[in-house]
């Protein structure tokens, strides 16, 4: 009798690693390059609630960037315990991930959307507050840090060999 059994090639950490990876890049570059791009060019920022819709879909997202930066720590923490090829850089760059989506989460989500709201009733057309610049700056230099971290690791995981 032929049995035959299944075997993976790639540990399960590794793939759960490499599957969060993809779908987090995946998912902020299309937040970044399409959808906030959208809503800026059509003039959403100049509406009285685009603070308080800018915070529900960060929100959401930023949740979302939670677990994928926790699954990943996770498996890279796991991998780097039971392989010992694997890199001990991946952990430091998993972690460089968690601290920026708790950035992300606690820090500049809530202060962007603070600063945005608006509070003068009377006032016909918003601007936009001198300090939500230093907000975006340091909102792009986290998600550069976030795609070149998660980018270099996403590498590793699928050039690795058990």
């Amino acid at each position: 009798m032929n049995t035959s059994s299944l075997e993976l090639k790639r540990p399960i950490w590794q793939s759960l690693a490499t599957l969060a990876l993809g779908f987090w890049l995946s998912a902020s570059l299309l937040l970044d390059s399409v959808i906030m791009p959208s809503l800026y060019v059509s003039g959403m920022m100049t509406q009285p609630s685009f603070a308080t819709t800018g915070y529900v879909i960060f929100w959401n997202f930023n949740r979302i960037e939670l677990l994928s930066a926790g699954i990943i720590l996770s498996a890279v923490l796991a991998l780097s315990n039971t392989h010992s090829n694997w890199r001990r850089g991946a952990i430091a760059l998993s972690v460089v991930l968690l601290a920026v989506s708790l950035a992300d989460t606690y820090l500049l989500t809530p202060h962007m959307s603070a600063i945005g709201l608006q509070l003068n009733l009377f006032q016909a057309t918003p601007e936009i507050p001198v300090n939500m610049n230093l907000l975006h700056c340091s909102y792009w230099v986290l998600e550069a840090a976030k795609l070149v971290a998660g980018g270099t690791l996403f590498s590793w995981c699928l050039r690795s060999q058990p």
